[in-house]
């Protein structure tokens, strides 16, 4: 399923939402490609689209879920990747 919390994280003048797949990167690349989202906005485990894509998003079948819940469900697919290792001892 193709999930997209609210915009709330800001840079470059700008608000911003993530766009990820709780099934797989496939399934994400597919939705972003047919969305028209460029390739450079894919970071790890999603995809960074601004606030004014965010309803077009909905519409295509995206679906709207808060920030916790949408790190939850990446989580329990094991598609989370973290920008850095854990430290020892995290």
């Amino acid at each position: 399923m193709i999930l997209i919390d609210p915009p709330a994280w800001p840079a470059w003048n700008r608000v911003w939402s993530h766009l990820v797949s709780d099934e797989s990167h496939d399934e994400l690349h597919a939705f972003a490609k047919a969305a028209g989202i460029p390739a450079r906005g894919f970071d790890r485990d999603h995809y960074d689209v601004p606030s004014d894509r965010y309803d077009d998003l909905v519409a295509a079948g995206a679906v709207p879920v808060s920030s916790r819940e949408l790190v939850r469900r990446l989580i329990a697919a094991g598609l989370r990747h973290r920008k850095q290792p854990p430290t020892q001892g995290s």
